[in-house]
């Protein structure tokens, strides 16, 4: 146990380190990682997709020829389709996110990449997202992959993760502490 990777855990963990086992044996990881890639983006612009995944009110069979159906209309096949659908059997679609991002940062480990998962309010500007790597390269010493997501809910601000550490200085949290302090007053 001392020596167990403690890049991903739980049952989502699991998944993506067989799954990354497999692809490096396979020498398919680029294509693993770019279907997956594909799927996250429908995940990303479909909400009847997004629901699919997240409701417990479909049956693993339900989600299992769903999926199965997207996964051939999209061109998605190989390994990657073959965890999808495992998945789906296995009353796990709910995890899939959590799944593919354990797999990247898998890969990104093996590679030697770092990858700074940041939320902000609005999307980046070409300016703003190079002054924003350009920071993260200083504090790291290398430049990183980043993994940019829009959450309108933290207002304002931004929340950069990389690996266990994590900045927040989005607005939704600065009015929170502020809350707090104020009831503390009170």
């Amino acid at each position: 146990m001392a020596g167990e990777d403690k890049t991903v855990s739980g049952m989502a963990g699991r998944y993506a380190s067989a799954l990354f086992e497999l692809a490096s044996e396979a020498g398919q990881v680029d294509q693993v990682q770019a279907d997956l890639g594909r799927f996250t983006a429908l995940l990303e612009g479909s909400e009847d997709l997004r629901r699919l995944v997240k409701s417990p009110v479909f049956s693993s069979d339900e989600q299992a020829k769903a999926v199965g159906a997207i996964l051939a209309k999209a061109g998605i096949g190989g390994i990657a389709a073959n965890l999808i659908k495992v998945v789906a059997a296995n009353r796990r679609l709910f995890a899939i996110e959590s799944i593919i991002r354990g797999f990247n940062g898998l890969v990104a480990k093996s590679r030697g990449e770092i990858i700074a998962e940041v939320t902000v309010a609005e999307a980046l500007s070409p300016t703003h997202s190079s002054s924003l790597s350009a920071a993260l390269k200083d504090v790291l010493g290398k430049e990183p992959k980043i993994d940019v997501k829009v959450d309108p809910a933290i207002l304002g601000g931004l929340i950069v993760k990389v690996g266990s550490r994590m900045i927040d200085t989005s607005l939704r949290t600065k009015l929170n502490a502020i809350r707090t302090a104020m009831k503390e007053v009170g």
